[in-house]
């Protein structure tokens, strides 16, 4: 089973073949202490399904619903992965993206956001994201994703 991701190239969609999780080995989860990932979102049951899913597989998993205590705190902890929402209430994912490249260039930003704009898309592959996936993401396909993001930190 393969997902189709917008891959860095805005021209480009790539299909990826999720890693099952048994293949994954424990290392690619947590061959390197500072494997942490930084969630951002609004809603606290995402953080608590993504935190869960990330936690289950040996990330350790900071979350955030507020996206200036999260900036706040990529000043003192720089963050190997970012998961980010776009549609917040007190600052969008796209600045709060901008922000945090201008603060931690080498964080790999995975954007999980509820609708799917192919304007909001574009914008946030070409600052740089790693990964653009919709709330019902597969989880491999995420974990995947992080995992990736992780080897390439």
């Amino acid at each position: 089973m393969s997902h189709l991701v917008e891959s860095r190239r805005p021209d480009t969609v790539c299909a990826v073949a999720p890693l099952p999780i048994e293949k994954m080995s424990s290392s690619s989860a947590h061959n390197n202490e500072t494997a942490i990932v930084f969630l951002l979102d609004d809603d606290p049951s995402v953080l608590k399904s993504i935190s869960r899913l990330l936690s289950s597989k040996g990330w350790e998993v900071e979350t955030f619903t507020d996206p200036h205590l999260f900036l706040e705190h990529t000043q003192r902890q720089l963050p190997p992965v970012a998961v980010i929402d776009i549609w917040m209430p007190l600052m969008n994912g796209l600045e709060v993206q901008a922000r945090l490249r201008s603060v931690s260039p080498s964080t790999k930003v995975i954007v999980l956001t509820s609708n799917d704009d192919p304007s909001v898309r574009s914008r946030a592959m070409a600052a740089g994201a790693s990964a653009f996936f919709l709330k019902e993401v597969n989880d491999d396909a995420l974990l995947a994703s992080v995992a990736s993001a992780v080897a390439k930190k």
